[in-house]
């Protein structure tokens, strides 16, 4: 099928052909956080385990250490910054600074922004102004940290299937269908969390600066997408994440096709024995326990404020991972290091891995044989 022609078909029709289930193979080979993920000493979380109030030095340093983690460790993906300033009701008339990082891994023959839909992994990194020393592990220290490792670990695959792809012809000059213009980003926002009280005005700060500005560029003449916001085929955003037993259900009608994709993957991940926390069985406990929501269901999309608002009101696509009921911890002290649950956090970071991998179409392209090594060690490490 012609490029032209395949862009006239329905975006839902357009992203779900493309969409190669994983082997149970590249499914055991996705790796686990490792110590990645402890509290005290583990590269990805740790770091980001401290308040973090936009415009203190708190912030600086966990966005010191985003940005450092991409250029140390994936620096084939593109890191830009959005700012804004923006009054508070607690900076007395002062302007706060707001800081969005992107993080871009788009096709290497792709030709600018206007040409690449992208799936848009999300999470925000700033914590909460009160109560004094907050540090918000599951709000969202710990989404952040899922979504660097997922990064990480669909990152060599990427590689091996868009070198695939141009020794066949598929790359620069050779485009004959929308898998050849599919990227994937990392959107880590700032000021999320209201600074007094919860209102349209005292939340969301980076996320609604930067859907006005992607809403406002418009991409040059004959791109395929209009403005960077047009190019998100699905903004899949992490929150509220790292407590045992959470329950997230299927918000949006208009999505519930790629939670089901979600779902999926988690059944089966836990009959591979990949998952770690208590509820590993296939028989007990599912994060996601909506697949067979019907139509006529109950959807709470309307009812659940968070990062996509501002997204999802100029009409982007979204798939919410926030569990209902919200944790116990929530907006408490208490939602630190200590109560997270380590096993239930690494499992939301094999599965959102899961669905990117799937997403961008990445069967064949992981080292199933180095896999089956590390699955060894990680069973023995279960097994201490």
């Amino acid at each position: 099928m012609k490029l032209q022609a395949f862009l006239l078909l329905p975006a839902l029709l357009r992203r779900s052909i493309a969409y190669t289930l994983l082997s149970d193979a590249s499914l055991q080979s996705l790796p686990s956080p490792g110590d990645d993920f402890d509290i005290h000493t583990g590269k990805l979380l740790a770091p980001i385990l401290r308040p973090r109030v936009p415009g203190t030095p708190g912030s600086e340093a966990v966005l010191f250490h985003l940005v450092d983690f991409f250029a140390a460790n994936l620096p084939q993906w593109k890191l830009t910054f959005q700012n804004s300033t923006s009054t508070t009701p607690t900076s007395n008339g002062a302007e706060v600074p707001f800081r969005n990082l992107i993080a871009t891994r788009d096709p290497p023959w792709a030709k600018g922004d206007g040409n690449v839909g992208r799936l848009a992994l999300v999470a925000h990194y700033d914590s909460k102004l009160t109560p004094e020393g907050f540090i918000g592990a599951t709000d969202s220290a710990a989404p952040c940290a899922m979504l660097l490792h997922a990064a990480r670990s669909i990152d060599a695959a990427l590689t091996s299937k868009w070198e695939a792809m141009a020794a066949e012809g598929l790359g620069e000059g050779g485009y004959d269908g929308i898998e050849e213009h599919k990227g994937v980003q990392v959107l880590l926002l700032d000021g999320e969390e209201a600074f007094n009280t919860w209102t349209h005005t005292d939340s969301l700060y980076g996320a609604r600066a930067l859907a006005e500005e992607w809403e406002g560029t418009i991409n040059p003449a004959m791109s395929t997408y209009q403005t960077p916001l047009a190019s998100i085929d699905l903004f899949l955003l992490l929150d509220l994440l790292g407590a045992a037993e959470p329950t997230v259900p299927s918000y949006f009608k208009t999505t519930h096709w790629a939670y089901r994709h979600m779902a999926d993957l988690e059944s089966r991940l836990r009959s591979l024995s990949k998952f770690r926390s208590a509820a590993a069985s296939s028989s007990q406990h599912r994060f996601l326990n909506d697949a067979d929501k019907k139509d006529s269901g109950r959807w709470l999309g309307g009812l659940v404020e968070d990062d996509h608002i501002p997204f999802m009101a100029r009409g982007v696509d979204v798939l919410h991972l926030i569990p209902t009921p919200f944790p116990h911890v929530w907006h408490r002290i208490e939602d630190d290091g200590e109560h997270l649950d380590i096993p239930t956090v690494e499992d939301w970071a094999l599965l959102t891995t899961a669905f990117a991998a799937e997403w961008m179409d990445l069967e064949g392209h992981f080292d199933t044989a180095n896999g089956k090594e590390r699955r060894m060690r990680e069973d023995e490490r279960t097994e201490l």
